[in-house]
């Protein structure tokens, strides 16, 4: 959709800084519409269905809460962006687990705005683009919340690390060991945030290009190598590439990221050693798509264990958390329009086995 079809309702009663709004979104061509009062906004969110709301907390008529409570009565895929003053944050905060998709404070910054609308506005499609969302709509509006929380106490953690690291008597064992502790933890719950906005992260249409299947497996196979050094002593990699492979359409990034945790966990269920096949191949059966199969010698897995792969939080790993396969199945099948299924037995090892179109579809930019 075009900047200049997007609908943005500015709701404040403060007229310099509506002008403001409007100064820095002009160049931008969005459609904007402004209530300097509660009822107003809630009348123009019925009559003209924006986008996206740009809500101040304080109205000279109704609170910021009710205002938003209604908006989402008359419609839930309008997004909201909260604006708050100085040391409003954790209203702001509360006005997230109520429905709004992000908060600023004002004064607000012309870069700061501009890119929390655009990350509303491609949040918003991505709700509307997902046919599976509503399976995981508590999780979509919750784990950008979680970010928030868990983000902002664990960067002072590790800054007050760090100075503590400084300080220490390097020669003092224990405290070394427990400095080394606290810093892994601190990357753990870093890598679960992480994951958690990957889950939910908008899918990318713009990156999507001309893939070499081929040439990524050659680059993912030697990053699982590096990362899991160790491991990888003891792992025979056999790959067999069809030298005639076609390219397919797809966003690189988003794909590697996918493959890159499904042959990590290969990798990881053989930590005695074993043998780790890789094949690309034409898919006879359907022309248009290509597969990769991804076959481990590893320890495998239970038959009830299979039907919860996909299911986020599920995992059978001591320190797994759960969404790594969850978000390689919306890579691979929501937006790839591809196929993802797992053989395994216990004691005999994992198949996994992808399917992908090799054509643009509809609504692939």
């Amino acid at each position: 959709m075009k900047t200049g079809d997007r609908k943005i309702l500015v709701v404040d009663d403060n007229r310099e800084f509506v002008n403001f709004i409007r100064r820095a979104l002009e160049d931008r061509a969005y459609q904007i519409s402004v209530a300097f009062d509660g009822k107003t906004a809630i009348e123009k969110a019925l009559l003209e269905v924006p986008e996206l709301v740009l809500l101040d907390l304080k109205l000279p008529d109704l609170s910021g809460e009710e205002v938003l409570q209604r908006v989402k009565e008359i419609n839930k895929n309008i997004a909201i962006i909260v604006i708050t003053g100085h040391g409003g944050e954790q209203v702001a905060v509360e006005m997230m687990k109520r429905g709004a998709i992000d908060f600023i404070s004002k004064p607000v910054e012309y870069d700061v705005l501009l890119k929390a609308i655009e990350n509303a506005l491609e949040m918003r499609d991505h709700q509307l683009e997902d046919h599976h969302l509503n399976r995981y709509a508590s999780l979509e509006k919750f784990f950008p919340f979680l970010a928030h929380e868990i983000r902002n106490p664990l960067h002072a953690i590790s800054g007050a690390l760090a100075i503590i690291q400084r300080r220490s008597d390097r020669k003092d064992e224990l405290l070394g060991q427990s400095i080394k502790i606290i810093h892994e933890e601190v990357q753990h719950l870093n890598n679960f945030v992480q994951e958690c906005l990957n889950f939910v992260r908008p899918p990318d249409r713009i990156r999507f290009n001309e893939v070499d299947m081929n040439e990524l497996m050659g680059v993912v196979i030697t990053m699982v190598s590096h990362m899991l050094e160790l491991e990888s002593n003891n792992i025979r990699v056999v790959s067999e590439m069809d030298p005639h492979l076609p390219k397919i359409y797809a966003n690189y990034e988003e794909m590697k990221h996918a493959l890159v945790n499904i042959v990590k966990n290969a990798f990881e269920s053989m930590p005695e050693g074993g043998e780790l096949t890789i094949q690309t191949l034409r898919n006879v059966d359907s022309p248009k798509h290509i597969k990769l199969i991804v076959s481990d010698q590893g320890m495998g897995m239970m038959k009830e264990n299979l039907k919860l792969l996909f299911s986020p939080f599920f995992t059978t790993k001591l320190r797994g958390t759960g969404l790594g396969l969850a978000i390689c199945r919306r890579i691979i099948v929501e937006r790839h329009h591809g196929k993802i299924d797992i053989e395994s037995e216990e004691h005999r090892g994992t198949t996994v086995r992808i399917e992908l179109p090799i054509g643009r579809r509809l609504g692939d930019k």
